[in-house]
């Protein structure tokens, strides 16, 4: 007999089984519909997403129905529920703002927008993402306040908003996120007080806040982060005494209370109370007392900053033990007690074998410099000790310290000479011994500094003349030899130098004779010139008129005679001073043009009249007292009238008739001659005419030559087109030399003026980074029809416009890396600097941009295209061939300056802001047009809001691609240091000060070009 519950297994398995399948296709659909509702969610919430985001890089092109959306660019999934998990489009350059629907993707657990351009503000939506454990949006300009809503985010442990424009305070409430383990509030416009709350952040390890305008004290419950290592608010307004509450975090590592109101003395167990310690920042502050001997015990310290504050006493002999400190500052301080000990504790830092910089500078110590100085680590390569009260001489053994690179020993009581063993310091730029007692001569020794940059030896006692052996330091910029007791001439090898020229040159209230040498001519980017109060006779030399860069030249109280030189180039002079000289002869018209702030003629024998117009309207700028022979001028200057001439007026008047009947005769001659000539031109327009605008130096060509040179202006020849024709390329003479012609389209409005005001701009220039014109056609065609053509050299690298903005889908077969950009900005400097300054006749370009700049086989760029480009008067002010060009034409939009929309006179300033611009976008990679600069934003805002802390996001990222050659400079980002990066925000300074909205605050194109040549020579080779 069967077992009973055996019996029973079966039916009631397949009852089960019934059921289950009978119910089972329900199960399944509610599922299924359940997981497509919440994938149709995520997939529309992310749509919105982009619906408000432009995307220059296109990497949401493939954001549509083609793919599922876990497959999208960016996009996460996680793989049971596939709902979005993460998203990540970090420095994707973006633009746009952030979606509310973000809120609606309630399984993500990483938001990374970092390095775009997304503005608005953070929605508060955000506070729905409750898995959200990673949120970065730093480095956008998003405004607004923080969401409060972030609280609700409860498992976040990454909050990073640095670098984004965040006003008000922060929330209380974000000190409920009990899994904070990283908070970066940096770099915003923060206000109002620390909340206490954020001591609930037990989790907490890093806090950074600084960069913002938060104020009040830290509160204690900061005591309560027993996980924080990274503590920063430096750049703040904070008060109070050191932060009792930090003592008690043990953890920490870094902290940093730089530039705050921070006040009070340290504890002397502060070393005790923080033991691990690596770096330490609280200059800046008001803090007081000794400084804590306990720090010496902090071994892992490595830089230690207490610069700016009031601490008294010495500096710890104990400080040796600091094996590992790389970084010391304490200037100014109240250290030291004018003592022959306070310097002992240098002898203590011996020990410090990786120390680099060293700056006890404008504190109290006394004592003498000993050969213990001379012992210090040999990576050592900035020394401050300046603005102390030093004394003794400067020790013979110095050079042992053959890393420095800045010597600073300024404003002490050093006595005795100059070692001449201070040559053998050849890698110092910087070598400052001024305002001391020191006496002798400077040694010859000093030429075998060759990377010298300035060099300042003011207010001491050294004699002798100045050593010609300085020729060798080829790198000077800035030299200050002023108040001391030097003899003989200024040397000629001095003002040789051409790598770059002086800058600065002062070697006033010396006993200097002999003339100022004319070579003084190659000092093309001298800015500023003082030889006052010394024994200089004979004339002035007129070649200063070629130091175009300067801006104050102090030449009084000397001998100097003669009458005064033509330096009418000087454009942007500002002070002028040759009073207490001999200097005889009238006053110069060309003054009357200078805009400065003070002209000094006082003291001299000049005589005539004082104009009155320009400068000398300004009583306070002007000074012309003690000249007998001077008079009128306006009232203010206190000058007896000029005599009048009555005798000479009736033969003026007769004269002005004469010319009058004259030049009226004249005209109708003129006018007579066009009618024939131009009749002439109709009878023969059917014969071709070839013709050169440029003299008999060059070879005249035909239409027929140019149409068989470029196969029928064929459209495969065909390289670019412009605003009033097109270019080809084509093969000329017996030697097919490879040539581009440019063909005018007449039929355009300012075609024919174009091509006339650029055979006038060029047929006189000369310069290697000016495109070279060979010849011109104006001729007619086949058909009859007029035909004007400029034939070019050409550029076998096409145009910049070409390597910054290849066209859509053509590979880049190589890119610009950091040092070819800045050459090609150097090129483009000092071809302007001709154009503006060099030429007979200055030009105006008017039309600088990328297509217009053009690439030789080495990279060298040409500027070219001077269509719209204008001739300037000898005054400047008058603009010459205006009706050559098309009216109202004042450059391309984008790059023309803000003064021509208003109808302010075409000027120099113009060009420099195109080059402003166009330095702007070689850097940045985007146009002055780029979508995104919308109302008050545009491309020099842009870069402004960036400087210097956001640098890396702005750039150009095809920097950085291996491709082409290296020159030996960085071709990856994996060869970027922290050198390149500070050249490149030197760049981008350049950039700014050129494209400045003012006309009055762009940089003068002289400056420019010293600036990108100093500049690549910081920069760091492989």
């Amino acid at each position: 007999m069967e077992h009973p519950v055996m019996s029973t297994t079966p039916l009631f398995s397949l009852t089960f089984r019934a059921i289950f399948l009978l119910f089972l296709p329900i199960s399944i659909s509610k599922i299924s519909l359940a997981t497509t509702l919440s994938n149709e969610t995520d997939k529309l919430a992310l749509l919105e997403f982009k619906s408000h985001i432009d995307s220059p890089l296109s990497v949401l092109a493939y954001w549509n129905e083609s793919f599922h959306f876990c497959q999208w660019v960016g996009v996460t999934c996680g793989n049971k529920h596939r709902r979005v998990i993460g998203l990540d489009f970090q420095n994707k350059k973006l633009v746009g703002t952030i979606s509310p629907h973000i809120g609606n993707l309630s399984f993500l657990r990483s938001l990374d927008l970092a390095s775009n351009s997304f503005h608005g503000g953070i929605p508060s939506e955000v506070g729905y993402l409750t898995r959200l454990q990673n949120l970065n949006l730093s480095y956008n300009p998003l405004g607004g306040k923080i969401p409060a809503s972030l609280s609700h985010c409860s498992n976040l442990q990454n909050l990073d908003l640095e670098y984004n424009q965040l006003v008000h305070g922060i929330p209380s409430e974000l000190g409920t996120l009990s899994k904070l383990e990283i908070l970066v509030l940096a770099n915003n416009h923060l206000s109002g007080s620390f909340p206490p709350s954020l001591g609930n952040l037990s989790s907490l390890q890093k806090l950074w806040f600084g960069y913002n305008n938060l104020k009040g004290e830290i509160p204690n419950t900061v005591a309560q982060m027993k996980s924080l290592k990274y503590f920063g608010v430096e750049l703040n307004s904070l008060s109070g005494v050191f932060p009792p509450s930090i003592y008690n975090l043990s953890s920490l590592k870094y902290i940093a209370l730089t530039m705050n109101y921070f006040s009070g003395h340290l504890k002397p167990d502060f070393g005790i109370a923080l033991p691990n310690l690596q770096i330490l920042w609280i200059g800046v502050n008001l803090f007081t007392g000794i400084i804590p001997v306990s720090l010496s015990n902090v071994s892992d310290i490595h830089s230690l900053d207490i610069g700016g504050d009031h601490f008294t006493g010495t500096i710890p002999m104990s400080f040796g033990n600091l094996r590992n400190l790389r970084w010391f500052g304490a200037y100014n301080n109240l250290l030291g007690n004018f003592s022959i000990y306070d310097l002992s504790f240098l002898s203590s830092l011996n020990n410090c074998s990786q120390l680099e910089h060293l700056d006890v500078g404008y504190n109290q110590l006394g004592g003498e410099l000993t050969n213990s100085i001379t012992n210090l680590s040999i990576p050592l390569t900035s020394l401050w000790l300046g603005g102390n009260f030093i004394g003794g001489s400067i020790p013979t053994h110095i050079s042992n310290i053959v890393s420095l690179t800045e010597l600073h020993l300024e404003q002490n009581l050093l006595t005795g000479s100059i070692p001449n063993s201070i040559g053998k310091l050849s890698s110092l730029n910087i070598l400052n011994l001024g305002a001391n007692k020191l006496i002798g001569e400077i040694p010859s020794s000093f030429g075998n500094m060759t990377q010298l940059l300035r060099l300042y030896m003011y207010n001491n006692s050294l004699e002798g003349s100045i050593p010609p052996s300085l020729e060798r330091c080829s790198h000077l910029q800035d030299v200050r030899l002023c108040h001391n007791k030097l003899n003989g001439t200024i040397p000629e090898q001095l003002l040789g130098l051409q790598s770059p020229p002086l800058v600065l040159l002062n070697v006033s209230h010396n006993s200097l004779t002999g003339s100022l040498p004319p070579d003084v001519r190659n000092l093309k980017l001298l800015v500023a010139l003082d030889v006052s109060y010394n024994k200089f006779s004979k004339e002035i030399p007129a070649q200063l008129g070629e130091c175009l860069a300067l801006e104050t030249l102090y030449m009084q109280g000397n001998y100097f005679e003669g009458t005064i030189p033509d330096l009418s180039k000087l454009k942007g002079i500002q002070y002028l001073d040759l009073s207490n000289n001999n200097l005889s002869g009238q006053i110069p018209r060309y003054m009357i043009n200078f805009h400065m702030q003070n002209l000094n003629l006082s003291f001299n024998n000049l005589e005539g009249d004082v104009p009155v117009e320009g400068v000398f309207r300004n009583a306070s700028a002007v000074e012309v007292k003690g000249n007998t022979g001077l008079c009128g001028g306006i009232q203010e200057l206190h000058l007896h009238a000029c005599p009048i001439q009555l005798s000479k007026k009736p033969r003026k008047h007769f004269a002005f008739k004469l010319i009058l009947a004259i030049s009226i005769a004249a005209a109708l001659c003129l006018t007579l001659f066009s009618l024939i000539a131009l009749s002439w031109l109709k009878k023969s327009k059917k014969k071709s005419l070839a013709i050169s605008t440029f003299g008999p130096s060059y070879q005249k060509i035909s239409y027929k030559e140019l149409r068989n040179a470029t196969n029928g202006f064929s459209l495969r020849n065909l390289i670019g087109s412009g605003n009033f024709g097109s270019v080809y390329k084509g093969k000329l003479g017996p030697d097919e030399k490879t040539v581009a012609v440019k063909v005018l389209n007449l039929l355009k409005q300012g075609a024919c003026k174009s091509f006339i005001a650029e055979c006038e701009a060029l047929r006189n220039i000369r310069h290697r980074n000016l495109v070279k014109i060979l010849t011109a056609c104006s001729s007619i065609d086949f058909e009859g029809n007029d035909f004007k053509a400029l034939v070019y050299e050409f550029m076998p690298n096409g145009s910049l416009e070409m390597w910054l903005h290849p066209e859509d889908g053509l590979k880049q077969l190589r890119s610009l890396n950091l040092l070819q950009r800045i050459n090609i900005a150097i090129d483009m400097a000092t071809a302007l600097l001709y154009l503006h300054h060099h030429c007979q006749t200055p030009i105006i370009h008017c039309d600088l941009k990328p297509s217009n700049i053009l690439l030789d086989d080495d990279l060298n760029a040409h500027i070219s295209d001077f269509g719209l480009a204008r001739l300037l008067s000898k005054s400047g002010k008058e603009v010459l061939l205006s009706q050559l060009s098309s009216a109202g034409v004042k450059g391309t939009v984008g790059y023309a300056a803000p003064e021509y929309g208003m109808g302010s006179q075409l000027s120099t300033n113009g060009d420099v802001y195109s080059f402003g611009i166009l330095l702007l976008e070689m850097l940045t990679g985007r146009r002055p047009t780029d979508k995104l600069f919308k109302d008050d934003l545009n491309l020099h805002n842009f870069v402004k809001l960036a400087l210097p802390g956001r640098v890396m996001e702005i750039v150009d990222h095809s920097i950085f691609n291996e491709v082409g050659e290296s020159d030996n400079m960085v071709t990856s980002w994996s060869d970027w240091t922290s050198g390149h990066t500070e050249c490149l925000i030197l760049v981008f300074q350049i950039g700014l000060a050129c494209s400045a909205e003012s006309p009055i605050d762009r940089m003068d194109m002289s400056r420019v070009a010293l600036e990108l040549l100093s500049i690549r020579r910081q920069i760091p080779l492989d």
